[in-house]
């Protein structure tokens, strides 16, 4: 069998010119910028349409939709994006509620440009009146979904200030921990002090101390703070920030775990020193 030549190589430029064809090639992570990602953004963002008689149901007793299980229907002979998702949602929250349905079919059209005018007072009337049950019974998922609802829907500016902060929060918190995955360390296993890179933060940010950061607090306490003080949507954003108080596979945790290794490392060395310091005195 001949050899077979090896194809040439283009030359640098070139390929990294081919490189961009994946979104790339304008040096920026969001090629279009603004225009083309808020078009991208807007795109899923269609409204679901409701047929005949779909109307959300704004006077529902939501006390028994709580103790009525979510069953499996026949589908529906109704085309409407609203039959659709509300046969998506029925699969995915077999065993919940009647109420949770009611509670993700809400944010299923409050997260579109355009919702049925019912649907952000049902939204409210669900968690003023039956956030307790929700709390004990919904997953983490469903819980973010509710509370980043309440930033465009929710009744007072405190509400709206709440649930954009979380959002914020949890949002980053689920892109970084994503990426993390890919390092091949567990979510529970800190970095170590040794390996740091000597590397710059992204868009001139000065690092963080952590010895002595507060970065983390001060992240925290204020939309903790405000938490503590909202009605209605408060108490779902306290019970969130406490599921991130006490879950061991977070960033926040990892770092307070890398801070006692570097207390336990000062430490062991000014014991260190100080023996040293103690046996140079007895000398004679």
């Amino acid at each position: 069998m001949g050899h077979r030549p090896r194809a040439a190589r283009p030359p640098r430029g070139e390929a990294d010119r081919h490189q961009g064809d994946d979104g790339l090639s304008e040096g920026l992570t969001y090629p279009g910028g603004a225009e083309a990602l808020i078009a991208h953004w807007q795109q899923r963002r269609a409204p679901l349409d409701q047929a005949p008689g779909e109307s959300l149901p704004l006077a529902a007793d939501l006390a028994a939709l709580a103790r009525q299980p979510v069953t499996a229907e026949p589908a529906s002979r109704s085309a409407s994006g609203q039959s659709r998702k509300l046969q998506e949602l029925r699969a995915e929250l077999a065993g919940q509620s009647e109420l949770a349905l009611l509670n993700a079919l809400c944010i299923a059209h409050l997260r579109k440009r355009g919702f049925p005018p019912e649907a952000p007072r049902l939204f409210r009337r669900i968690w003023a009146e039956q956030s307790e049950a929700l709390l004990k019974s919904l997953d983490t998922r469903w819980l973010v979904s509710s509370i980043i609802t309440f930033a465009d829907h929710g009744e007072t500016e405190a509400q709206r200030r709440l649930g954009a902060s979380m959002n914020v929060l949890f949002s980053l918190m689920k892109l970084y921990e994503a990426e993390r995955l890919h390092s091949g360390h567990a979510p529970q296993q800190p970095f170590r002090l040794n390996r740091r890179a000597a590397a710059p933060l992204p868009l001139g940010m000065t690092g963080f101390s952590l010895a002595g950061g507060g970065l983390d607090v001060n992240l925290l306490a204020p939309i903790w703070d405000e938490a503590l003080r909202t009605p209605v949507a408060g108490p779902l954003a306290c019970h969130l920030l406490e599921r991130l108080n006490a879950d061991q596979g977070t960033v926040f945790r990892r770092l307070a775990m890398m801070r006692e290794a570097l207390k336990a490392r000062k430490a062991a060395g000014t014991a260190a020193a100080g023996l040293q310091s103690a046996g140079k005195a007895q000398q004679p």
